[in-house]
């Protein structure tokens, strides 16, 4: 038997949603806020904040916090990637690269997260290859719940630990 690749993932969801609406959900801080993060802070690479519906670009940077986390708890990155409707690419701490690919199969959109370089080390293996694809797996179903009218599944409660909704 071959031996795990432990340095990437994949997972994909079919989204009955508008691919713009889909590619909005990701690249812009109202997007992102509405499914995924408490907050979505983005710089450009003059140093000028992004909000709202502004879409962002390649290099631009960011700080993201999430719900059921207290504020010390953030992410910060690069956007690698940008292709309208398409596709983008970030950078994701420690734990490697994402690549979001949106494409259409038998009709549905399909989201396409792929998470790679992910360190192999042991810690590695259990933080970023098997927290993060867990995490994922959440956040893909709540944005298909979004998007498609649903409920908001996020735990918003810092004091609720250890929940898979947050």
């Amino acid at each position: 038997m071959p031996e795990h690749d432990w340095s990437r993932f994949q997972l994909r969801i079919p989204v009955k949603a508008d691919k713009n609406a889909i590619f909005r959900s990701w690249t812009t801080p109202n997007g992102l806020t509405s499914w995924f993060l408490r907050e979505a802070d983005f710089m450009d690479v003059q140093g000028k904040e992004k909000t709202g519906d502004r879409l962002i670009e390649k290099d631009d940077t960011y700080t993201w916090r999430w719900h059921g986390w207290s504020d010390d708890i953030k992410e910060t990155g690069m956007v690698l990637e940008v292709k309208e409707n398409e596709r983008l690419e970030f950078t994701f701490g420690d734990a490697g690269i994402v690549n979001i690919k949106l494409t259409e199969e038998s009709g549905d959109n399909i989201v396409e997260l792929t998470q790679y370089n992910i360190p192999t080390d042991p810690g590695s293996r259990i933080n970023y290859y098997l927290g993060c694809s867990k995490g994922w797996l959440f956040y893909l179903a709540n944005l298909k719940s979004i998007l498609e009218g649903g409920l908001d599944l996020r735990n918003r409660k810092v004091e609720l630990t250890n929940v898979v909704n947050s």
